[in-house]
């Protein structure tokens, strides 16, 4: 199955003018492909149209609601972005209820959960969001607009101010993955586009990797870049372009992948720096939406040669994954002399083996 995937996902990635040079085996699938991308964008339209005359209604929470969502599949800053935008919340004294899916197992929100012990946030997994929403509002209570007000007012009148909540009430819903989940109403939604890969073949799932046509853009109030660091200007403005054929004055922003420190498995207080891996041979392990921009930045810290191992998204690794790390980790310690330095990102290491 993860092989199949790993082709699908190859065929995904391939822009259109490129399928000629795949192999054999996977132009085999391209028929298939295309005709079930069909049957998935005639459903999705019928969905929308009973959204839009009303025969589905979208329930609105007693609460702003931010959503953070993508066309396409991972890999696109999506949990960086909730968490950023969690901590603005905190430190303007509002806590923030995230509301995520939880694929996998939860390791996107096992990933949030460290990252936010210790503060006011507070973070609903699974997959009907309403029902979960409304168990947190009826166990910690929620914020009225004018005590909300109030916390923003305060803020904005000094921009250097960082404000404690002193309430365990909700003030904001921040809806992870939230684009395509059309039941719950949003106040402000947030799109990402990996700039590396932005709409890669142009096609829907499963022959390509759009959730939804590029029509979609017209939904989103903001259009955030991300990895634009690792992406030259000419394509950034041809990307900016795309969006703004869509919604002529979107606002657009950019952001980067900056890694901080590494930390051992063992011991994940731990802060290595990331000289750590510089003239090392390095091995890297992946189960991520868009693995590229996670090894060209340990291709920047300087190691003496990086290895990689890529897995697709939220994969949860096997006993013969494990064996073929082992093998790969054996031979690149007979070709260099040394035992190569393993790294994950950090989402794989709250998910066991």
């Amino acid at each position: 199955m993860e092989n199949l995937r790993r082709l699908v996902g190859e065929i995904a990635q391939t822009r259109r003018q490129d399928l000629p040079k795949l192999s054999p085996l996977q132009r085999s699938f391209i028929p298939l492909l295309s005709f079930s991308s069909i049957i998935y964008g005639f459903a999705l339209f019928v969905r929308h149209q009973l959204y839009y005359f009303g025969f589905f209604h979208r329930h609105r929470l007693p609460v702003p609601v931010i959503s953070v969502g993508n066309l396409t599949w991972g890999g696109n800053g999506k949990t960086p972005m909730v968490e950023f935008i969690a901590h603005w919340f905190i430190k303007s004294g509002v806590s923030p209820l995230i509301l995520t899916r939880g694929y996998a197992g939860g390791d996107e929100a096992k990933m949030l959960q460290r990252h936010l012990i210790g503060t006011p946030a507070k973070i609903g997994v699974g997959a009907n969001r309403i029902a979960i929403a409304a168990c947190f509002f009826g166990r910690y209570g929620y914020l009225d607009s004018r005590s909300r007000k109030e916390c923003f007012d305060r803020l904005h009148t000094d921009l250097n101010v960082e404000m404690r909540s002193n309430t365990d009430k909700i003030g904001a819903v921040i809806l992870d993955d939230g684009l395509q989940h059309w039941r719950l109403h949003r106040d402000l939604e947030i799109l990402m586009v990996n700039g590396m890969m932005p709409w890669g073949n142009g096609q829907l799932l499963p022959l390509g990797p759009l959730r939804e046509p590029l029509s979609a853009l017209s939904r989103a109030d903001v259009a955030v870049i991300h990895n634009a660091e690792m992406v030259p200007s000419r394509e950034l403005k041809d990307i900016e372009l795309m969006i703004r054929e869509v919604k002529k004055n979107l606002p657009i922003f950019l952001t980067k992948l900056a890694p901080s420190y590494f930390f051992e498995v063992k011991n994940y207080c731990s802060k290595l720096p990331l000289t750590v891996v510089s003239h090392m041979a390095v091995f890297c392990v992946s189960a991520i939406g868009f693995a590229s921009a996670f090894v060209q930045e340990i291709e920047k810290m300087g190691p003496l040669y990086v290895d990689r191992l890529g897995f697709s998204d939220h994969h949860w690794f096997q006993y013969k994954d494990i064996v073929m790390m082992k093998q790969r980790l054996r031979k690149l310690q007979d070709e260099f002399g040394a035992m190569p330095i393993v790294v994950v990102t950090e989402k794989r290491f709250h998910v066991p083996p």
